[in-house]
C-alpha cells in the first residue's frame, strides 16, 4: 500500500502543471542560475532516476529537503514533526466528537427503530456525511465566532504566550505547565475545528452502529435474554451494544484516512497550524520533497493505525484469530 501511493504520488507531482524552480526563483533568476539549481536538485535526471533516487530516501528516514519558497533548504523531516502536533491535536479532538455523538445517535436511531426519532437521526446520518467540510466550517465560524462570540475563528492559538514546548500539542503542554489560562485557550480554539470535522464523521458512525445494533437486537442470545425476563435496558447495553461496536471498530481504522483528509480542508478553512495546511501550501509552491514527506507520513500513519485496529478487533471478538 505504502509503496502505490509513495509512486502514485510521484508520478501525479510531475504530471501537474507547474516547476517548482520557477516558482522559487518567481522569474527572477537567470537561465544559467535556473539550470544549475535544477541540477543541483536532480530535477534534470530522467523520471527513473528521480524514482529510484525517492526511493532510496524514503526507505533510508531521509525525506529530502525543502525546495519551496517557504522552507527552502530546510528538512522536510523537520518541518513536518514541526506540524504534526497540530494535526494529531485536531484528529484526536475530532474523533471524539465523531465517536460520541455517532455511538449516541446510533444506539437512539436502533432503539427507536422506524419511529420519528429513528428517521429524524437516519436523515441526519446520510446529510451530515455529505455536507463540505469547508461549508461546515463556515457556518459554524459565522454563527459561534462572528455573530456569538463564543470561539475563536481562527488560529491554533492566541492572546498568551505559547506553552512550554513538551509534545506540541498545547493543550496537554498547558497542562504540563500547570497554566489553566492557558489549557482553556487552547480548548477554545480547538472545539470549532474538532466540531467541524468530528460532525462529519459523526454520520458514518450512527449508520454504522444503527445497523449493526439492529442486526445485533435479533441474535438469538438477544431472544433468550428477554426470555430469560432480563429488563430491556440491561440487554441492550449489556448484550446488544457491546456486539454491535465490534464491526465498528473494525471500520475505525478505515475512517482514519477520511480524517486525515478532512483535516487538510479544516485546516485550511480555520487557518490550523498542521500538516494538512502545510501539505496546501507545498502544493501551491511546487515543493515536491514536502509533499513526498507529508504523503509518507500519512500512510504510515494510516497503516499504523491499521494494524493497530485489526490488533484490538482480534482482543475483543474471540472469532477473530491470526
Amino acid at each position: 500500500m505504502l509503496l502505490i501511493l509513495l509512486t502514485i504520488v510521484f508520478a501525479v507531482l510531475r504530471i501537474i502543471p507547474g516547476d517548482p524552480v520557477a516558482a522559487l526563483f518567481a522569474g527572477r533568476a537567470s537561465p544559467e542560475i535556473v539550470a544549475l539549481t535544477r541540477h543541483q536538485l536532480g530535477l534534470d535526471q530522467p523520471y527513473w532516476q528521480q524514482y529510484v533516487n525517492y526511493l532510496a530516501q524514503i526507505f533510508t528516514g531521509n525525506l529530502g529537503t525543502s525546495i519551496g519558497e517557504n522552507y527552502h533548504g530546510k528538512s522536510v523531516l523537520a518541518i513536518i514533526l514541526g506540524k504534526l502536533p497540530g494535526t494529531i491535536e485536531l484528529t484526536v479532538g475530532a474523533m471524539i466528537v465523531a465517536t460520541t455523538v455517532g455511538i449516541v445517535t446510533g444506539v437512539i436511531s436502533g432503539t427507536n427503530r422506524d419511529k420519528p426519532a429513528d428517521v429524524a437521526l437516519r436523515l441526519y446520518g446520510t446529510i451530515i456525511f455529505v455536507i463540505p467540510i469547508f461549508w461546515l466550517g463556515q457556518i459554524l465560524q459565522l454563527i459561534f465566532a462572528v455573530e456569538l462570540g463564543w470561539f475563536p475563528a481562527q488560529l491554533r492559538f492566541s492572546g498568551l504566550p505559547l506553552p512550554a514546548h513538551v509534545t506540541g500539542l498545547y493543550t496537554v503542554d498547558s497542562l504540563l505547565e500547570g497554566n489553566l489560562d492557558k489549557f482553556f485557550v487552547a480548548l477554545d480554539h480547538l472545539v470549532l475545528p474538532s466540531l467541524t470535522l468530528g460532525l462529519v464523521l459523526s454520520g458514518f458512525f450512527t449508520k454504522t452502529v444503527r445497523a449493526n445494533l439492529l442486526r445485533t437486537v435479533k441474535a438469538d442470545y438477544v431472544e433468550a435474554a428477554r426470555a430469560r425476563g432480563i429488563p430491556e435496558g440491561r440487554i441492550i447495553s449489556r448484550y446488544a451494544f457491546k456486539n454491535a461496536l465490534i464491526p465498528v471498530i473494525t471500520v475505525l481504522g478505515l475512517q482514519f484516512a477520511i480524517l486525515f483528509a478532512g483535516a487538510v480542508l479544516t485546516e485550511k478553512t480555520f487557518s490550523w497550524d498542521g500538516m494538512g495546511l502545510l501539505l496546501l501550501n507545498s502544493i501551491d509552491s511546487a515543493d515536491y520533497p514536502m509533499v513526498q514527506g507529508i504523503i509518507v507520513v500519512y500512510a504510515l500513519i494510516i497503516v499504523g493505525v491499521s494494524v493497530v485496529i485489526d490488533v484490538i478487533n482480534g482482543l475483543i471478538d474471540p472469532r477473530v484469530r491470526y
